[in-house]
């Protein structure tokens, strides 16, 4: 794992300095600064729609604007930024875009949605996750300005990232600026961990070369897509108030909403970046069951003995237990199947990467003949890990038997390389 520090403001080293006795009288005028302070240290979080909505600046009054949204576009009351959005009369809102799962979040993963009308608004409704992944001429027509407002998970291979890349892309191409409504990374900003993607195994689940789990909120990682990676659109980045790189958001302050049908809650989303390098493989990654991406298995698994060997590990923040489940659908649907279910125990020193390779190492080692890096998913390809892990050299790694510690320090040239790079685009303490 690689963790980048803010530096401490006045962070100087105090032993050996004495202080003199200080009276109440001379505490005082602290005190009283430091109560005037405390309503702004409190003030609740606000995302960007909240900070938009509040005043909305001058470039965006009297426009017309394409929505690119899902069910997690909403402010503090939960209310959709589409009808939000369609009820200002300072601006216009004319069309709606959805990534993977719709606008309105109703497709399974991987399932194409067509262009229709939207059964609430009437607005024309495009899908960025069917033949066409970014805006065209003809769907930004009448569109002066692209609004992007959606919820990340902080993690390199969930789509929304490449959806919002491709939106920019769209925006210099056709001279559409693009506004981004920021919002929280729920794995916070703090713990940047896992290989870099190598080019050439770009995909829509990994199109830069980014960490799997990379800290940055969504208005900073289209800063990094656009400058970095030669875009070059117009991009306008509405940041939050109240967020700093410490905080797990939503969950904390904001409500979870799920911004796809198999993330339902944030612990869902922790565990994410690690054991979603199982939809690369044979074994369920816990789809078709109530707890996707915490429960896992396939019918060859001995539940006891693979929740021993991953507990013999002793990774950080983390026990495993042995677990039953027949999943409902995706893979073994219907099929009794034996497994483990992560339980994260401290958030702080979980390394999700680090856990992920862990249990696909365990699993390999412990079942060669049956175990394979080939997903039977449907649309499953035998490369599709390679295309997760962003190499090829970490299934090689495994299949050789390398130490956990010598597949972790292989990346970890990259990921200092990327924080580098990274710095420059932090908008939050």
């Amino acid at each position: 794992m690689f963790k980048f520090h803010m530096r401490r403001a006045c962070g100087k080293n105090l032993r050996g300095v004495t202080f003199a006795p200080l009276s109440i009288g001379a505490l005082l005028p602290g005190l009283f600064l430091l109560c005037c302070a405390l309503p702004a240290l409190a003030a609740p979080l606000q995302a960007g729609i909240d900070v938009l909505l509040a005043d909305m600046p001058a470039q965006l009054q009297g426009k017309r604007i394409g929505l690119v949204t899902n069910p997690t576009g909403v402010d503090a009351q939960l209310r959709s930024d589409v009808d939000l959005l369609a009820a200002r009369k300072d601006v216009k809102l004319v069309a709606l875009f959805g990534p993977e799962h719709g606008v309105r979040g109703d497709a399974q993963a991987g399932d194409q949605v067509a262009a229709q009308a939207d059964a609430a608004t009437g607005l024309p409704l495009y899908s960025l996750y069917g033949e066409t992944k970014a805006p065209n001429a003809a769907m930004l027509k009448g569109v002066d300005v692209l609004v992007y407002d959606i919820q990340d998970i902080g993690t390199r291979y969930y789509t929304f990232a490449y959806t919002l890349a491709n939106v920019l892309k769209a925006g210099k191409q056709f001279h559409v600026p693009v506004w981004v409504l920021d919002r929280p990374n729920p794995l916070g900003g703090e713990i940047v961990e896992g290989p870099v993607l190598e080019p050439q195994f770009a995909s829509f689940v990994g199109m830069y070369p980014i960490p799997v789990r990379h800290g940055l909120t969504i208005g900073e990682l289209a800063a990094l897509f656009n400058t970095e990676f030669g875009i070059g659109a117009e991009l306008h980045v509405v940041k939050m108030q109240g967020w700093s790189r410490t905080m797990r958001e939503p969950g904390h302050a904001l409500p979870w909403l799920m911004p796809s049908p198999n993330m339902p809650t944030a612990d869902t989303a922790l565990a994410y970046p690690g054991i979603g390098l199982l939809e690369g493989t044979n074994v369920s990654e816990g789809r078709g069951t109530t707890k996707p991406f915490e429960i896992v298995g396939a019918p060859f698994v001995d539940a006891d003995k693979l929740a021993a060997a991953l507990n013999a590990v002793n990774l950080p923040g983390v026990r495993w237990r042995p677990v039953w489940f027949t999943p409902t659908f995706s893979k073994y649907a219907n099929e009794p199947c034996a497994g483990v279910q992560l339980h994260v125990l401290d958030k702080g020193v979980f390394q999700s990467f680090r856990t992920g390779v862990a249990l696909v190492k365990a699993l390999h080692d412990l079942y060669p003949q049956q175990f394979k890096f080939a997903s039977n998913a449907p649309g499953g390809s035998p490369d599709f890990f390679h295309k997760l892990s962003g190499n090829a050299w970490l299934q090689d790694a495994i299949e050789r038997g390398d130490s956990l510690d010598a597949i972790e320090a292989r990346w970890q040239p990259g990921l200092r390389q990327f924080g580098q790079a990274r710095r420059k685009y932090l908008l939050y303490p």
